[in-house]
């Protein structure tokens, strides 16, 4: 692949804060800790102090993926763990040893196409900090959101335009689910990407993936381990008694004493008054109650009792401790809480995410810096727009540029007639003339009487508005002229820009996967840099 890039701020897809965060403006700076460049992980990495349990998380680690192995048995498959994967959870445990993490839904056919950016960033990145520091190791971490109950979120995604959909009355949490009754989905998927049973790498991917499991996150770990397996990506499901136990001292704290309400509502009133836009605000308390497949309801406390929402579970606050301590298994971070438990747990040094999600880890660090967790440097993952050849062909042959692509269609057609219309469209010479007419107007209406000035003003005002109609009806004319050219245009825009809406939040990888086969994760690996923050618009 080609890769051409454009800063952030030029697609106008980014908001003022990202853009902000990854410019370094200082009124942001209290809101995080290291700088997200190779200068700050140098410093992260001097005073870093590990609270997670190595060897928990190690041996955790190789009974999720024990699981992978066992159902690979009853299917008489030779399925084993990549070497990659098994050397990096063998390294977990040793004190060198530093996660990059990014975390997401477990969407069906790992959703839209950032599913996959963010993890290649965070192995892109990995791999880099290695080269800057070869006395330490650093282990790309997917998280999946195992716990997550929005169904609706991840049960469907887009190929090609059409949507293929997971139909299910889904609760709790979503890594629980039984894939079962995926088979319409499933078949529904590979019809549109045109592959027989079997007739593919990816074929044979998902189907395994979402037929030989009963739980959605052993499927989605079968699945990703597929596609990143050869570069050691870590798959964890934090959905665990163990990995719990570690974080039960801050789910009472906090489940009692409120502090993340308190911390974060307090910052959130700070960032709110630099313009930034709040993404998510905490609740009194920020667990929720999660027992068996079907059950994850928020905790509250009403009339001098916890209670489990919508539900007859109701807890004195002796009886909630013994819960949190006896089976901590049970209680499910929220939004706010998912990041400090994540840093509980993986000896992390910087977390890979979306826009909204830097944003919203921004709001957090108070809290972190209350309970005294170390805060990650956050990365915005890296983005992408996919062109065909062909594609690219038109894109040269119309003389746009790479920042051409991201204007509205409207905007680059007006641009594109009058760069080779021959007809003259522009009338802003003609409308300076007549402002110096005006400025002789306004100077004898004055020497009569000053109040005739704004009269002058208003006839100019509406004069400026007359011409500016009149141009657009001579580009809009002129367009008619250029109509086959300039439904090029439109065809370049429906592809790059799905719904108006950018590529890699829409559409899903498997078209780019059947026509690229696994080169497309590679290239990706190759052509991403996670720490240059730019977007890259890549050619296939």
């Amino acid at each position: 692949m080609d890769v051409a890039c454009i800063s952030y701020k030029d697609t106008g897809f980014f908001s003022s804060t990202v853009t902000d965060y990854i410019e370094g403006k200082p009124e942001l700076k209290p809101f995080y800790g290291y700088k997200p460049d190779f200068d700050g992980f140098a410093e992260l990495l001097k005073n870093k102090k590990v609270i997670a349990n190595r060897e928990i998380l190690s041996n955790v680690l190789n009974e999720q993926y024990q699981i992978i192995v066992k159902y690979a048995r009853i299917w008489n498959s030779n399925f084993c763990i990549p070497g990659a994967v098994q050397n990096n959870i063998n390294l977990l445990k040793e004190d060198n040893t530093y996660t990059i993490t990014t975390g997401h839904q477990l969407n069906i056919f790992a959703g839209p196409l950032y599913f996959i950016y963010k993890i290649v960033t965070a192995i892109k990145l990995a791999q880099q900090l290695k080269e800057k520091h070869p006395d330490k190791n650093f282990v790309p971490v997917y998280w999946m959101a195992s716990e997550d109950h929005d169904f609706a979120e991840i049960s469907y995604t887009y190929i090609g335009g059409k949507k293929v959909h997971w139909w299910l009355d889904a609760s709790g949490a979503t890594g629980r689910i039984n894939p079962e009754t995926m088979r319409q989905a499933l078949n529904q998927y590979k019809g549109v990407l045109g592959m027989e049973q079997f007739g593919s790498e990816l074929a044979e991917i998902v189907e395994t993936a979402y037929t030989r499991f009963d739980k959605l996150a052993d499927a989605t770990r079968y699945m990703v381990n597929a596609l990143f397996g050869q570069y050691g990506l870590i798959i964890i499901d934090a959905d665990n008694t163990r990995l719990k136990k570690q974080f039960a001292p801050i789910i009472e704290r906090d489940v009692f004493e409120q502090n993340s309400f308190k911390n974060i509502t307090d910052t959130n009133k700070k960032l709110h008054d630099l313009g930034v836009h709040i993404q998510v605000n905490p609740r009194e308390i920020n667990f929720f109650y999660m027992k068996g497949g079907a059950l994850r309801e928020r905790l509250i406390y009403e009339d001098g009792l916890y209670k489990v929402n919508d539900t007859e579970i109701t807890f004195t606050e002796e009886q909630l401790r013994e819960q949190i301590n006896k089976h901590p298994e049970r209680f499910s971070p929220n939004v706010v809480m998912r990041p400090l438990y994540q840093e509980c747990i993986l000896p992390n040094i910087a977390y890979v995410g979306g826009g909204a999600e830097v944003v919203y880890w921004l709001e957090l660090k108070s809290n972190f810096d209350f309970y005294g967790v170390d805060f990650p440097i956050l990365i915005l993952r890296n983005s992408a727009m996919v062109m065909r050849k062909d594609t690219a062909g038109k894109v040269k042959r119309m003389e746009l540029s790479i920042a051409d692509l991201f204007k509205s269609a409207d905007a680059i057609k007006a641009q594109w007639v009058q760069q080779h219309s021959e007809n003259k469209l522009s009338l802003q010479n003609e409308w300076q003339q007549l402002q110096a007419v005006f400025e002789q107007i306004k100077a004898n209406a004055s020497r009569i009487d000053v109040s005739l000035v704004p009269s002058t003003e208003a006839v100019q005002i509406r004069l400026k508005k007359a011409l500016d109609n009149l141009e657009k009806k001579l580009i809009k004319a002129e367009k008619r002229n250029y109509e086959t050219r300039l439904g090029q245009i439109d065809a370049i825009k429906a592809e790059l820009f799905p719904n108006g809406s950018l590529q890699e939040r829409t559409e899903n990888f498997g078209m780019l996967y059947v026509r690229c086969g696994q080169n497309f994760i590679d290239e990706l690996v190759r052509l991403f840099e996670p720490l240059d923050f730019e977007f890259a618009v890549l050619t296939e």
